[in-house]
């Protein structure tokens, strides 16, 4: 394999990644600080001692693998760090983290800045504390590994595409889960290649933005890269990523990508969403699942007959386009806002009318307008932290209250008003599917009523004249 290694600000990675890397010795993977020293029977040595004896220790019995330090005062003050890979136990962490801090001083000797990476594990030490993504900080030690096999010119293309597609699921699935870890596989079909292998991970003291946008960067300076190289990874302090033609990581994936169906030009970075087929996680590119469908807008004579030929008793008020009034249309299921003021459709639509559908079910009561929309009243009780005396009166109180309020957390994100506030149908599969995808704050909901006597939906349109 070929190794290279970074030692720079990181906007200069992103600038430069592998291009001006420059060689450096074989696995285990270390990068020595070069800013400044520290003398042997020091302060600083002191503080390295104490960390090499309780960080592995500490690190190896959290929860998530993962345990800092912070050592004495400036400026002999030592900062460090441990992370194993997630799907490692706790003594196989603990084995490597001793290793760590016991092998890179004698790799940089006297080096105040240190890191090191195994396959199970990283360590970090350094004299300058650098929050998680603060591009303002003096280094960010990152090493590319590149296996120096490559697919066939013919496979390469498919390759590279089903790899973004790939690496950017398993991304989204690290950032959003609460341990910022996610392990990926994805089918290749390919006799010597029949399937691809990845994984994602950040510091879990990052948030999920702090970890896509880590992540995110690393993966748009680096993926193209790799150009049909059979494994690679990029190793750094805050997130690395990795991929391989075998498996390299202990237990199920957790995110299982489709074969593409055809050739396709690859995209270094696409935002993905994921969905489900046979109960596990698939990804397609957001592209794919947000394309707008041809403008459905309404004419004239739709919206005459919409509105009663503009009935006086239809109409609203006025807005800062002029009058606005109420439309009723035939439909076969819960129109969104967009389309029922802008004739506007897209999947996002069809969040919307799942969230409705979802709230009903939960609830036991239907949507409606008769001046106690469903939607408004599911919100009341939201902001009001009431909303388990909302739940079907079937259940008789026999619920667990925890997956009630989530139905209803993802029920409110899809009637958001704003259709980009919604996530897509596959987003919301694995979000009712896995409790470790943090989900956002919802907002106030779209206006929503459905007429109980006839299957009309009830929704406003502004008219400017």
């Amino acid at each position: 394999m070929a190794h290279h290694v970074l030692s720079l600000p990181l906007a200069t990675i992103l600038a430069v990644a592998l291009l001006l890397a420059r060689r450096a010795a074989g696995y285990p993977w270390y990068v020595c600080g070069s800013s400044s020293n520290f003398a042997a029977n020091s302060t600083y040595q002191d503080h390295l001692d104490f960390v090499t004896a309780t960080l592995p220790k500490n690190a190896s019995s959290s929860p998530d693998l993962f345990a800092t330090a912070v050592v004495g005062t400036i400026p002999e003050q030592l900062w460090a760090m441990g992370l194993c890979r997630g799907d490692v136990n706790a003594s196989t962490c603990f084995e490597c983290l001793t290793q760590g801090f016991q092998v890179v001083p004698n790799d940089c000797p006297y080096d105040k800045g240190a890191s090191i990476y195994y396959d199970p594990c990283m360590v970090h030490y350094s004299d300058v504390h650098t929050l998680p993504n603060d591009d303002t900080g003096p280094m960010m030690n990152t090493y590319v590994v590149t296996n120096d096999g490559n697919v066939t010119s013919a496979d390469a293309a498919r390759f590279k595409s089903l790899l973004a597609d790939l690496i950017n699921a398993t991304v989204e699935y690290a950032a959003n889960s609460s341990r910022r870890f996610a392990t990926g596989e994805a089918d290749f079909n390919q006799e010597t290649i029949p399937k691809v292998y990845s994984v994602a991970q950040c510091t879990p003291d990052q948030t999920p933005a702090q970890c896509h946008k880590c992540l995110d960067r690393m993966v748009e300076a680096t993926l193209e890269a790799f150009n049909g190289s059979i494994g690679g990874r990029v190793l750094g302090v805050d997130c690395t990523y990795r991929y391989e033609t075998a498996p390299f990581y202990n237990g199920r994936a957790m995110v299982r990508v489709a074969p593409p169906t055809s050739s396709r030009a690859p995209a270094p970075a696409p935002a993905l969403q994921p969905t489900a087929a046979g109960g596990e996680p698939m990804y397609y590119t957001e592209a794919e699942d947000t394309e707008m469908v041809d403008s459905m807008m309404m004419d004239v004579s739709t919206l005459r007959a919409a509105t009663g030929d503009f009935d006086e008793s239809n109409k609203l008020g006025e807005g800062g386009f002029g009058a606005v009034y109420k439309v009723a249309l035939t439909n076969t299921g819960y129109m969104a806002p967009e389309y029922m003021m802008r004739g506007t459709y897209s999947v996002k639509s069809d969040a919307f009318s799942f969230g409705v559908m979802l709230l009903e079910i939960v609830t036991g009561r239907k949507n409606n307008n008769d001046g106690c929309n469903l939607l408004t009243t599911v919100w009341m009780h939201w902001e009001a932290g009431t909303v388990a005396e909302l739940v079907e009166p079937s259940m008789g109180g026999s619920f667990p209250e925890g997956d009630v309020l989530r139905c209803v957390h993802i029920g409110l994100l899809c009637v958001q008003a704003d259709p980009a506030a919604r996530p897509v149908m596959s987003s919301v599969v694995m979000m009712l599917g896995s409790d470790t995808v943090t989900l956002q704050a919802p907002s106030k909901p779209g206006f929503f009523a459905r007429n109980n006597n006839a299957n009309t939906a009830v929704s406003t349109v502004s008219l400017s004249g």
